[in-house]
């Protein structure tokens, strides 16, 4: 077996690994400068209902607590 640092593959171990991170900051750079910034505008939804909606909610609440009552029972304690 011959001695790694008399042959010469430590330098071709260390160019490998020098080729390969300069692959990557390739990579980096041109996904970064390809990139386009698309702003996002935010949406601001209406949280005004009017009495009649909010009543037949609450009406549809009252109607189905019974019924979840019986299959679901909620814990004493909440940890």
């Amino acid at each position: 077996m011959q001695n790694p640092f008399e042959s010469g593959h430590i330098r071709n171990y260390i160019l490998l690994y020098v080729s390969i991170v300069v692959i990557m900051v390739l990579f980096f750079i041109a996904s970064t400068l390809f990139r386009e910034n698309k702003d996002v505008d935010k949406k601001v939804f209406s949280t005004q209902v009017s009495k009649s909606v909010q009543e037949s909610i609450k009406s549809e609440e009252k109607e189905e607590e019974p019924s979840l009552t019986s299959k679901i029972k909620l814990m004493d304690k909440s940890y």
